[in-house]
């Protein structure tokens, strides 16, 4: 079983409880405009091409087979369109200017991979997250990784953006101890006029989750002009409501306790470079990321509706 992997971040402390291996895999339904992760959305593996580091050598231009890279007047130039990921510019390029996001990866070869730090997740409490892009659009190769977590008995996470059919997302509710799912905005043209679709399928989703045994952690990235406001925050949080309100109706616990809590994510615009090795204009690059102050508001709002609220 292969995947698409691009990359495999270790010592991660912001994607589940304790230290945590995060495997980010490729492929996502949305483009947001101010995604961090865009070498994330496309499926397959992508070619990045940094100038700032090229040094004009032009070993890439005899090496490629496709005339993909020019060299004029000392100026080297990338032509995207006709790169098909050959993958030879890439071992003659010596300054690091160019290098290629995504590889398909076995369940075997991502597992030697995380199980290096098991002694961390078993003094810290940590885990395994599955992130991306959204990896429940890999579903088979996702849930035989979230497997064999379980079987070396690792603490599972998933993030998912909730864009996908669910199916593919109950699937990996029996492997997985934890999910945490991004809800944007409530209102579906506001969502598709953001991310590029609607968002049915994701409070679809959200719903069919809150049914199930597994904790939650439902988040939103705070976004300028976008949902930073107190009445997209409240309207969010109050759905979030409806959802705890939901799971306790349809599994009573003894202790009362649901498994629901809601995080704010405060935006960041530092990932221009990432669109610029990929030709891509970064629809956020003007924004500035929330203030404390502007975050504690929203924070305030949010635990208005009594439902389990933090910022990050």
């Amino acid at each position: 079983m292969e995947g698409v992997v691009f990359s495999i971040q270790r010592f991660s402390i912001h994607d589940g409880p304790g230290i945590r291996s995060t495997v980010f895999m490729k492929g996502c339904s949305l483009r947001c405009f101010w995604c961090h992760n865009p070498e994330g959305q496309h499926p397959g593996p992508e070619l990045r091409y940094f100038p700032e580091r090229c040094i004009a050598c032009g070993a890439c231009v005899e090496a490629c087979p496709n005339n993909a890279h020019e060299l004029t007047e000392g100026r080297h130039r990338f032509l995207r369109e006709r790169c098909d990921m050959a993958g030879l510019c890439l071992e003659t390029c010596y300054s690091g200017a160019l290098q290629i996001d995504g590889r398909r990866m076995t369940v075997a070869q991502v597992m030697e991979e995380v199980l290096r730090d098991t002694s961390f997740y078993e003094s810290s409490g940590g885990g395994v997250t599955l992130s991306g892009g959204e990896p429940a659009l890999s579903r088979e190769f996702a849930l035989e990784t979230l497997q064999q977590c379980k079987s070396h008995g690792l603490h599972t996470a998933v993030e998912t953006c909730g864009e996908c059919p669910w199916p593919s997302l109950e699937m990996l509710v029996p492997a997985t101890d934890l999910f945490m799912m991004d809800i944007k905005l409530l209102g579906s043209e506001e969502h598709r006029n953001a991310t590029g679709h609607s968002n049915a399928r994701i409070l679809h989703n959200a719903r069919q989750l809150a049914l199930t045994d597994r904790p939650i952690v439902f988040r939103t990235p705070v976004i300028p002009a976008v949902n930073d406001s107190e009445d997209a925050i409240g309207d969010i949080a109050r759905f979030v409501h409806e959802l705890v309100d939901l799971r306790r109706r349809a599994r009573p616990a003894p202790d009362g306790v649901p498994g629901i809590r809601y995080e704010l994510l405060a935006f960041h615009n530092l990932a221009a470079d990432k669109y610029r090795s990929l030709d891509r204009s970064y629809g956020a690059a003007a924004l500035q990321p929330p203030t404390r102050e502007k975050m504690a508001s929203l924070l305030t709002v949010a635990q208005c509706h009594g439902i389990d609220t933090s910022i990050r």
